[in-house]
């Protein structure tokens, strides 16, 4: 199977769709389809027409991780095994650091390398039936693309301890209780939840998401007075922006605005 088949890329309007589709290997990942991730980011970076990328999985399950017959093969033992997480590093790097805000729809396992993704994204959707956790420890092994700099900074230190130390693996309902994602909802209901909420994204100005993402994004990696100065500098980006003018106009003249994304 070609690895365009085995990740889907789909426009939809404003929204761009990316589907991992190995439901027989619950969705696990292998370097060719993380290269292509890689490009597809990319893709939706430089349309102005896409306004938000959704991640999920085809079978009913999102992603279950690394293949381990692939990484077993090519990795496990052997001197290049750092290689692998570079490169996952990287390309999640690349998911979370993307201009257009990304949404992670979660079914079924989401665990490893497939947890990864998932906190890569800006936002995270479950089914409340999923099975959501780093898992790694379970296999003695380490997650490479994300867990102790992400995780920490969503749910804090002891519950990033309690979920990584123990491979414990999270319901859609405990995750949202955990602070990890943003909404869980029933199987049947998901759909609809996702729409909902993607359509809070998709009506925004595309320049402003990303100068607010941007933002953030960094606001716990400075302090108060380095960030104050940033934010001042963001103030002046927006409102010197076509959006901007167009965002006020509309208001005033009582109609929806058009974004030029600039």
């Amino acid at each position: 199977m070609a690895v365009e088949d085995e990740i889907q890329f789909e426009r939809d309007g404003h929204v761009a769709r990316v589907w991992l589709n190995r439901p027989w290997k619950k969705n696990c990942v292998t370097v060719p389809i993380l290269d292509r991730l890689d490009e597809i980011i990319t893709e939706v970076d430089e349309d102005p027409e896409l306004r938000v990328l959704v991640v999920r999985g085809r079978g009913g399950t999102f992603c279950s991780g690394f293949d381990l017959d692939s990484l077993k093969a090519d990795y496990v033992g052997k001197s290049n095994a750092i290689d692998v997480a570079v490169k996952s590093a990287k390309i999640c790097d690349r998911l979370y650091s993307m201009k257009t805000p990304s949404v992670a729809v979660l079914e079924g396992h989401v665990t490893a390398g497939g947890f990864e993704i998932m906190i890569s994204c800006d936002f995270a959707i479950s089914a409340d039936d999923a099975k959501i956790g780093d898992f790694h420890i379970r296999r003695a092994l380490f997650g490479g693309a994300g867990p102790i700099y992400r995780v920490p900074r969503m749910i804090g230190i002891r519950k990033t301890k309690e979920l990584m130390l123990t491979g414990k693996l999270l319901s859609g309902i405990e995750a949202a209780e955990f602070g990890l994602i943003n909404k869980s909802a029933p199987a049947d209901e998901l759909d609809a939840t996702v729409e909902d909420f993607i359509g809070d994204l998709t009506d925004k100005s595309p320049f402003t998401m990303w100068l607010t993402k941007m933002t953030i994004d960094r606001s716990l990696d400075a302090d108060t007075q380095s960030l104050m100065v940033m934010e001042h500098l963001a103030v002046g980006v927006a409102l010197n922006s076509e959006d901007a003018n167009e965002g006020v106009s509309a208001f005033l003249e009582k109609r929806e605005p058009k974004w030029q994304g600039r």
